[in-house]
């Protein structure tokens, strides 16, 4: 009896300790670390976002916070590893305002791998990036294809949430501005930070500069990188004094069940890193026999 009760204690202790583990790297400890590779199905989080400005009434860290806080949300019932405040991204648009934090391309480039490299080397074999800048896309698809330049012994997931027309009916509902002029910083940014941050967000003031596009550069199928700064030279494109809590609960509950969806994905994956492999081996191969 004494021997069952032992081991009864010794079973519950463990799995209180399993349920107080940490989810944020910086707040594990090394001792913790075997135990949160395991839970974790060796599964990092790698939130990232920008340092730049969000209109007169929103943080500099908008969207990191935005990222960081889905994450922190989701793996409080998906456990995984979230890696900390990452904000190294493509952001030289908005150079000429207070507050960015913008580095070249080719380091922003490097230091992403080597930071993959560095979460990799410590046993993750599955990491996924949850991008939260809209300026971050095209680097991070790059960044994701030129991965494959050289063997990795870990697999990067970008997150790229798809259309889900029942959300698009609801939020149509809510919304009070034109979707094709919410482009930063607007209704929709605004109302996603009053669900997560309220205490960051000052929605009076965002009336007190204009967001709406200037129009500056009449050019038609051409590109050219000032295109953003001659349309908001504000650095501000919508409406953020129209946002409302009951939009933003709407994006986050969303938000956070599309990405617990993309996570459960990724921890029960056994193809990716398979057929990753299968990739390189052909590649050291190719003409030797």
């Amino acid at each position: 009896m004494k021997s069952l009760l032992i081991t009864l204690s010794v079973l519950l202790c463990s799995s209180a300790f399993a349920q107080q583990l940490p989810t944020r790297w910086d707040e594990l400890s090394a001792v913790d670390w075997p135990a949160a590779l395991e839970k974790s199905s060796q599964t990092c989080v790698l939130p990232i976002g920008i340092l730049e400005k969000h209109g007169p009434h929103s943080p500099l860290g908008n969207d990191l916070i935005h990222v960081r806080e889905i994450a922190a949300r989701v793996v409080k019932n998906e456990y995984a590893v979230v890696f900390p405040d990452y904000f190294y991204g493509q952001i030289n648009e908005a150079r000429q305002q207070p507050g960015t934090f913008a580095l070249p391309g080719v380091l922003i480039m490097q230091l992403l791998e080597a930071t993959c490299d560095e979460i990799g080397r410590n046993g993750f074999k599955k990491i996924i990036i949850i991008n939260g800048h809209g300026g971050n896309p095209e680097f991070l698809q790059f960044f994701m294809q030129n991965l494959l330049n050289k063997r990795h012994n870990y697999a990067v997931f970008l997150y790229t949430p798809g259309s889900d027309p029942e959300f698009q009916k609801q939020y149509a509902k809510l919304r009070k501005t034109d979707p094709s002029t919410d482009l930063h910083a607007g209704e929709r940014e605004t109302s996603t930070m009053l669900e997560l941050r309220p205490d960051l967000i000052h929605v009076e003031k965002g009336t007190e500069q204009s967001g709406a596009d200037q129009k500056r550069l009449p050019l038609t199928n051409l590109y050219t990188p000032i295109w953003w700064y001659a349309s908001y030279p504000n650095h501000y494109a919508g409406q953020g004094e129209k946002a409302t809590h009951e939009l933003g609960k709407l994006i986050v509950d969303h938000e956070v069940a599309g990405f617990t969806d993309a996570l459960k994905q990724v921890k029960a994956d056994t193809k990716t890193l398979q057929l990753q492999n299968e990739y390189y081996d052909k590649v050291d191969n190719l003409g030797k026999n």
